[in-house]
């Protein structure tokens, strides 16, 4: 959680979670999973949305929490990409999506390390890419990332602020030096137009220029 505690729980609130998300919460607490803010699941909807996602890759599946305010927000027949490499992750999530009242040929699950995985989807062939699996290697899946999203598609990267670390010059664990050379890769990049956003732990919003 970055920022004032208050004004997060406020913006959490305010997203409304129903029977289905908090039943994956729960899950989420058994396993050990960190899922996502309720704040950063709602932006994932509305960027979703604004975007007009029929094709979305998510790098880390956890129990489904980020794949139902995506497919939630993503076109009528659109299909999620959902990789983690832990297959109970993908058992739990199942449910979740199950529970959700999504067809099945809605989410495509692979169970895998996710850069052995992400070299072998079309290049330009999604509109939507999260990153959200291991931190340390957060650099290589925006580059993969980069390759995957269409021009006029969209990156988003969760944990982008690394609960205030990655403002914290002091701070170098591997994590967070993964996420800030993310963050830099991405700055630094012709062809994207970036923001940060102090929802949750952070999300880095980008899009490919057409």
């Amino acid at each position: 959680m970055t920022g004032d505690p208050l004004v997060a729980a406020f913006a959490d609130d305010f997203a409304r979670e129903d029977d289905v998300l908090l039943a994956a919460r729960d899950a989420a607490d058994e396993w050990g999973v960190d899922s996502l803010s309720p704040g950063t699941g709602a932006t994932l909807t509305v960027v979703a949305r604004a975007c007009g996602a029929r094709a979305v890759v998510e790098i880390g599946t956890g129990v489904g929490v980020s794949g139902v305010y995506l497919v939630r927000g993503m076109v009528p027949g659109g299909v999620l990409t959902s990789i983690d490499v832990e297959p109970d992750h993908h058992r739990s999530a199942r449910a979740t999506f199950f529970a959700a009242g999504f067809a099945p040929e809605r989410t495509r699950l692979i169970t895998g390390r996710a850069l052995d995985v992400l070299p072998r989807l079309t290049d330009g062939g999604y509109d939507l890419v999260l990153i959200d699996g291991r931190r340390t290697e957060f650099p290589d899946y925006m580059e993969q990332a980069v390759r995957l999203a269409r021009p006029g598609g969209m990156i988003v990267m969760a944990h982008a602020l690394a609960e205030g670390r990655v403002a914290d010059p002091a701070q170098r664990d591997p994590e967070t030096t993964a996420i800030r050379e993310a963050l830099r890769a991405v700055r630094g990049a012709d062809g994207l137009t970036a923001c940060l956003v102090p929802v949750g732990d952070g999300l880095l919003i980008a899009t490919v220029d057409a």
